[in-house]
């Protein structure tokens, strides 16, 4: 099914990322460590840098401000499909992606698997059951389809069948390589859950950039990569999202239609992904990624409201 589409996914992608970073300093960012405490100031200075010069001053203000108010590293990443205007703050720099990575993890299953595929049962055990699994430890004795299983991982973010799916795949390379196919160089995916929760700062394992993300996100829910049927389903999983009122909802006007997905590690990591859709206007794409400097600290679903709530009015400047 992706045979005629790969090459127009990249090629889709990569004019995204041009809008995205094309005024924007060295590939991948400027850091790869969340600020600490000692260094808020320093980092708050340097967000100046870690602006996309197309971002307006006074969007730019803002986000610095958010890091600062929050001691956390901030990445932002929206495109407006219609206007194609950009906002990017620290862009290119990694964050541990978290369970965000569910969205395609999904569509790398959609993509390799047919009707039938999605109807098969998979069978697992107790044993087989992480410590967040609220659909799957409902359905331990008879099992759950594919298409439950993706559901599962979306709706309610259940890392068992998230687990299940990759396993499917053939391990979290599979999951790379499937990225690799429409065109996404940069992201790193190594680990099942949980492992890939620890987010420790300088590991490159399990992270991704929130430009990357947003043109990932793009390829998959707006473009082609995926055929009608599969988009639907993810949207469609990801419209009733259990896991995201508080955050890019919490910074958007109710009336727009949010199709997410979060996550959330060690380090203070708070992040969530969407493609929105306000009413009589053409979609907008968001990513908002954060992290902290303490292993224990906190994630912050106000951070990521509030960051969606600047990016939005960036957008409408």
């Amino acid at each position: 099914m992706r045979g005629g589409t790969t090459t127009t996914a990249a090629a889709v992608t990569a004019l995204v990322l041009a809008g995205l970073v094309g005024c924007s300093g060295a590939p991948g960012g400027a850091t790869t460590g969340p600020a600490s405490s000692a260094s808020a100031s320093a980092s708050a200075s340097a967000a100046a840098t870690a602006t996309d010069p197309a971002t307006d001053p006074a969007t730019a203000r803002a986000f610095a401000a958010l890091e600062r108010r929050y001691d956390a590293r901030l990445g932002v990443a929206a495109i407006d499909t219609g206007s194609g205007r950009t906002i990017a703050h620290r862009a290119g720099e990694r964050f541990a992606f978290a369970s965000t990575v569910k969205v395609f993890i999904a569509a790398a299953v959609l993509d390799a698997s047919s009707d039938a595929d999605l109807a098969t049962v998979v069978h697992y055990d107790r044993g087989d059951l992480l410590e967040y699994a609220p659909v799957t430890s409902e359905h331990v004795d008879t099992g759950m389809t594919v298409r439950e299983l993706v559901d599962a991982a979306l709706r309610s973010s259940d890392n068992t069948a998230a687990n299940l799916l990759v396993g499917r795949l053939g391990g979290p390379g599979a999951v790379e390589r499937w990225l690799r196919g429409i065109g996404d160089r940069t992201t790193s995916v190594d680990r099942v859950e949980p492992d890939l929760n620890q987010a420790i700062p300088g590991d490159r394992r399990d992270t991704a950039t929130p430009e990357r993300f947003a043109a990932d996100l793009r390829t998959v829910l707006l473009g082609d990569v995926l055929d009608a049927a599969d988009r639907r389903v993810l949207r469609e999983a990801m419209l009733g999202n259990t896991t995201g009122d508080v955050t890019i909802r919490a910074g958007v006007d109710p009336s727009w239609r949010v199709a997410d997905k979060t996550g959330t590690a060690s380090y203070g990591v708070r992040n969530d992904i969407a493609v929105m859709t306000p009413p009589g206007r053409d979609p907008v794409v968001l990513v908002v990624m954060t992290s902290r400097a303490d292993p224990g600290a906190e994630p912050s679903d106000a951070l990521v409201a509030a960051a969606t709530s600047a990016a939005v009015a960036g957008l409408s400047d």
